[in-house]
């Protein structure tokens, strides 16, 4: 059973959140700050955080960077609407997903469910288990990264972007096609979700990234990646 910590500072949120996850079949345990919710990480970590950005104490950025240093525990992090600032700082330091305030409860586990679904095995029958371009090499089962020979740590959604990418060499895909393909739901109002993430992973898989050999813009389109 996944335990997924709930962090927000306000009761009924939590309250609410928690009941739906339940109803999924997920353990929850909450936090109402910062500072309670990385006691609580200490102690246990969960298979995903629910972090709400505006927190007393330490804040849900400050709180998304410890996270991410730790490992790669999934993060879905919550805004209040129209702080399109703190979602982009919150996708780059590492946030797999966020959701808007007000948000429905029904839709943020259906998010939680689709970013657990990409944190595990899932490449099964005919799929390839490993992926190559240049010195980068993927392994579906375990998730792993290695460039020239070395671990590369990627957040869950990098790693869905770039093994989507790496399955369909030199097809150009917009930034609408990669959040329906990769994040599973029709495309949002802010587009800046697949620039931050093609930005987080050239710095992590390019020799240059202002000059970038595998994962190109085109102009106008999209995205592709050239073997």
């Amino acid at each position: 059973m996944t335990s997924i910590l709930i962090v927000d500072d306000e009761p009924i949120v939590r309250d609410v959140v928690a009941r739906y996850l339940e109803r999924d079949g997920f353990r929850t345990t909450a936090a109402g700050d910062g500072d309670e919710a990385r006691a609580l990480m200490e102690a246990e970590m969960p298979g995903l955080v629910v972090l709400d950005v505006m927190l007393p104490g330490t804040d849900g950025l400050a709180l998304c960077r410890w996270i991410r240093a730790q490992g790669d525990v999934p993060v879905i992090m919550l805004t209040a609407r129209g702080e399109e600032a703190d979602r982009i700082v919150g996708l780059e330091l590492g946030a797999d997903d966020y959701v808007t305030k007000p948000f429905s409860p029904r839709e943020l586990a259906a998010r939680v469910r689709a970013v657990l679904r990409r944190t595990g095995p899932r490449r099964e029958g005919g799929e390839a288990a490993l992926l190559r371009f240049g010195d980068v090499t993927l392994e579906a089962a375990t998730r792993e990264v290695l460039r020239g020979g070395a671990p590369v740590r990627l957040t869950a959604r990098e790693f869905d972007v770039l093994w989507f990418l790496a399955s369909h060499p030199r097809q150009v895909f917009s930034r609408d096609q990669l959040m329906a393909r990769v994040w599973g739901y029709e495309p949002a109002l802010d587009s800046g979700t697949v620039t931050v993430h093609m930005r987080r992973l050239r710095e992590k898989i390019e020799p240059d990234p202002s000059k970038p050999r595998h994962l190109e813009t085109v102009w106008g389109v999209g995205y592709r990646l050239v073997p």
